[in-house]
């Protein structure tokens, strides 16, 4: 829920009020009582993302990175088996044709 800025119209008092983004506008001066408060248009919170936890990979659980980690080294030892056996072409670099 938002935190909203609202000024008095009788008696300057400045205040902040959380409340529902659905409620309606707050008319009661909390210092005064009469109903001339209005709500201030603000520039809004700024988002801050500091420390972990802003991006997917943030939330996986030990058994899933485990299982990550064991996954890349089986396709890694695999592919590194595949280039040992597969045999080597050999080229001359020689393109001319006999005449």
């Amino acid at each position: 829920m938002p935190t909203y800025d609202y000024e008095c119209g009788a008696c300057n008092h400045k205040w902040e009020l959380f409340q529902s983004i659905k409620a309606e506008p707050e008319k009661k001066c909390p210092a005064c009582k009469k109903k001339k408060a209005r709500r201030l248009i603000g520039a809004g919170a700024g988002l801050i993302f500091k420390g972990s936890g802003f991006y997917l990979t943030d939330y996986r659980s030990k058994s899933y990175k485990d299982a990550a980690k064991a996954d890349k080294s089986a396709s890694e030892s695999s592919s590194s088996k595949s280039e040992s056996s597969a045999p080597k072409s050999s080229s001359t670099g020689d393109s001319k044709s006999k005449e």
